[in-house]
């Protein structure tokens, strides 16, 4: 079975106008059923189908099914289940034969064929069991943790993180992607069915109560063959595996255990027969970057039917190409940013695959996902009308969707109007700014002197508790903003509304009794777009979202143009904090490499670059904070990590660049003034080094869903500056004990204690901020924070 000529290897699932998000949240907070939830996510799924069969994907098989209630990885580990040991009781077992053993009888017994044999439903996990891996079961204490979080590869989405021990029961277990495919093909659309293929699966997976690789192989294979067969027998053609893994040197596998969990995984899925129904063909998709050498060869000799490359970001060589029969699906259209392509150079590059591989073995497809890139320009009526030359620069999912249809079709153009020149980009004093960097720009005083000049300037006590900055978005905060937007609401009045929040936010802070203050941040729709409304060279979109982790979304800006600011922004908010109380307030900025992160990135000049440009416009910032007598400044990075290039051998050049770009904007201060910065969901141990050189003198980050496992690798990396690591976890509505929190600072405590690390060093705060989180979980959460904090403070 051929694949249709165009194609693309996912689509945004949260909805045009974010229906997802608000069905999820509804029925989370109690105010709708489940049904009307799973009614929600029918049509929104089948609405997608039909827009982009509109838009030209109206071949059977052409359309991915990349739909997910919350995220792709959790999908695939719930669909095997591979549940965390703390949640089996989400498991409604009528078997017990499915553990993992190491021990040769076991093996023989959950051989795979005698699991290709059992029957589908014994055990299913529902949707509710879904949402407690992803969110917590707040009635179970520390048993009802959520599973740990991190970064997408080298994007912006976040995954939660499977978790396999050595009982790990794989089987079908969620048979939510069999429903998908049912429903479609009853309202007339052949979809192609989307999971994160297996070598991704294990690649990402946490190991934990000794699991072993070696007996977690064999069994996952026969759960996927077993999804490959009933798929099959529901008339499934193709399904698509995404394996971005097998780009990256930035994950647990090497190059060779990838290959070798390839090999047995995907030799276990060969023995059934494509010709005799017994499976769909496969197209496995290699987003992200390239493919190399050491694994190219073992992928081009797998049993698959059709292969997709990232030819984006990825840099093969034709002759590297032996693809036995296979197809090859070229990502020639970039997913991953928001400017139109070049269809004459696209459609030269796929004719030439064309020539090679032959009319019938290529087809046109995207680079990657469209689900990291807004739906469609045409909702963005105020950005055409005062940016026409910009828009018509731009390509959401819809419009990259037109591109992938019009190569295939043969055209060279799009079929919009021809792009216009961004007129005004360049700024001359932002470049001579920057050509006058020099050396000392980037350095401050000695840790040392920085210590002493900033304890006594503030005075703070052992184990000193903060938050990382925001505060709950009250519904009264957003209908403000939404009111002084429309002109209902004066810009007095907004500022008046404003000032209460931040007074309210002081008022309980210090009934709290915090010991470093925020102002929580009322006034900012976004730690990226309020930096972006307020620097020249940006301009922000009304609905350009992007969905982040969950039902959680975020609406990157563009940067076009050279960046610079006028007149301080976050001055007069955080005075009027500090105002309010005698205990330090944190003036809040967003670094530098975060907001280029979370933005659509002009791709004219190196990021390095850009980034500089930021960074002079945030030391504008930082300058005027301190003139208005502010003592601590943090400067959030928690893209770090983020936009770590997946090759290690590109990795040195991008930490030099990111790391400088920080030290330039937060180097010119006094020694007393304290800089922190913050850093989430995140594999840190990666960029460790990175963080020491960023040089805050506290840096806080995400710890409480790893249990601290990031504390004994600050200790044997001898950190030598302030570091909080994360004492609860706000991604989830569960409220920590108070005990829970003592546990995880007497853990850090200890663990500086016997690494020979001073405790004067530690913070307790947070993983993050509390914007998304409401007063009656956040409020009780930092009392128990601070209440914690104290008990272990009177021990020291």
């Amino acid at each position: 079975m051929t694949l249709p000529k165009a194609t693309i290897v996912g689509y945004p699932r949260i909805g045009r106008n974010r229906e997802l998000k608000r069905a999820e949240e509804a029925y989370w907070a109690g105010k709708i059923s489940l049904d009307e939830l799973q009614s929600t996510a029918k049509s929104l799924r089948l609405g997608t189908y039909e827009r982009l069969k509109s838009l030209g994907l109206n071949e059977d098989w052409a359309i991915p099914a990349s739909f997910s209630y919350y995220d792709q990885v959790l999908d695939a580990a719930i669909t095997f289940g591979a549940l965390p040991k703390r949640f089996e009781y989400l498991r409604d077992a009528k078997t017990t034969d499915y553990s993992l053993n190491s021990d040769a009888g076991s093996r023989a017994v959950n051989s795979f064929a005698e699991r290709m044999r059992r029957p589908l439903g014994e055990d299913e996990i529902t949707l509710d069991g879904y949402f407690t891996v992803a969110r917590g079961d707040k009635n179970r204490g520390e048993q009802g943790l959520p599973g740990e979080m991190t970064k997408w590869f080298d994007t912006n989405y976040h995954y939660i993180v499977p978790e396999l021990h050595k009982d790990t029961r794989f089987s079908l277990a969620n048979f939510e992607i069999l429903r998908t495919f049912e429903e479609a093909k009853d309202a007339g659309y052949n979809i192609r069915p989307v999971i994160v293929g297996p070598v991704t699966l294990l690649s990402l997976a946490k190991y934990t109560d000794g699991a072993d690789l070696r007996y977690l192989v064999e069994p996952l294979a026969a759960s996927y063959a077993r999804l490959l067969a009933a798929l099959a027998s529901k008339g499934a053609q193709w399904i698509q595996f995404d394996e971005p893994a097998l780009v990256s040197e930035t994950h647990a596998f090497s190059a060779e255990r990838m290959r070798d969990v390839a090999n047995e995984v995907y030799g276990e899925l060969a023995k059934l027969s494509v010709s005799g129904g017994e499976r769909p063909s496969i197209l496995l998709t290699t987003p992200f970057g390239t493919v190399d050498d050491a694994l190219l060869d073992t992928v081009l000799k797998l049993d698959i039917e059709a292969l997709h490359l990232d030819l984006v970001r990825g840099n093969y060589a034709p002759e590297q190409l032996d693809l036995g029969g296979k197809t090859l699906v070229a990502g020639l259209v970039n997913g991953r940013n928001i400017w139109r392509a070049k269809l004459g150079d696209v459609q030269q590059s796929f004719k030439a695959l064309e020539e090679r591989f032959g009319l019938e073995k290529v087809a046109i497809s995207t680079s990657c996902s469209l689900q990291h890139v807004p739906h469609t320009i045409a909702d963005e009526a105020i950005l055409e009308r005062d940016f026409p030359e910009l828009v018509s620069n731009l390509s959401f999912a819809e419009e990259k969707v037109n591109e992938v249809v019009r190569v295939a079709e043969g055209y060279e153009t799009c079929g919009r109007k021809p792009r216009a020149e961004l007129a005004g980009r360049k700024v001359e004093a932002v470049h001579q700014r920057i050509d006058a960097v020099v050396p000392s720009d980037f350095e401050r005083e000695s840790i040392a002197e920085r210590k002493e000049a900033q304890s006594a300037r503030l005075n703070l006590p052992l184990l000193p508790t903060t938050t990382i900055g925001s505060f709950p978005q009250t519904p009264e905060i957003r209908k403000a903003r939404a009111a002084f937007k429309k002109g209902e609401l004066s810009a007095q009045g907004y500022e008046q509304a404003m000032q209460q929040e931040i007074k309210a936010c002081v008022e309980l802070q210090e009934h709290l009794d915090i010991d470093v203050l925020v102002h929580g941040e009322a006034e900012r729709n976004d730690m990226v777009q309020y930096f972006a409304e307020n620097f020249q060279g940006f301009d922000v979109t009304e609905n350009g979202w992007v969905q982040s982790y969950g039902s959680r979304c975020t609406k990157p800006s563009v940067l076009w143009g050279d960046v610079y600011r006028e007149v301080p922004f976050t001055v007069p908010w955080i005075s009027y904090a500090q105002s309010l109380s005698q205990r330090p307030v944190k003036g809040m900025l967003t670094g530098p490499v975060t907001i280029l992160a979370w933005s659509f990135v002009r791709d004219d000049q190196p990021l390095g670059t850009t980034a500089n440009q930021v960074a002079l416009a945030l030391r504008d910032e930082i300058e005027d904070l301190e003139k208005a007598d502010i003592s601590i400044i943090q400067v959030d990075e928690p893209a770090l990590r983020e936009l770590l290039p997946l090759k290690k051998a590109e990795q040195s050049a991008y930490l030099k660049w990111s790391v400088d770009s920080f030290r330039l904007a937060t180097s010119n201060v006094r020694v007393d003034t304290q800089i922190h910065t913050h850093l989430c969901y995140s594999e840190f141990e990666i960029v460790l080094p990175a963080i020491i050189a960023l040089n805050a003198d506290v840096t806080s980050i995400e710890a409480a869903r790893s249990k601290m496992e990031i504390v004994p690798q600050l200790v044997e990396a001898k950190y030598p500056l302030g570091i909080g690591p994360g004492v609860y976890d706000i991604h989830s509505p569960r409220i920590p004990s108070q005990a829970e929190i003592e546990d995880l600072l007497k853990y850090a405590v200890q663990t500086f204690k016997d690494g020979n690390l001073p405790i004067s060093d530690l913070w307790v705060n947070p993983d993050c901020g509390l914007k998304t989180r409401k007063d009656e979980e956040s409020t009780p959460s930092l009392e128990h924070m601070v209440q914690a904090a104290k008990a272990v403070r009177s021990t020291l």
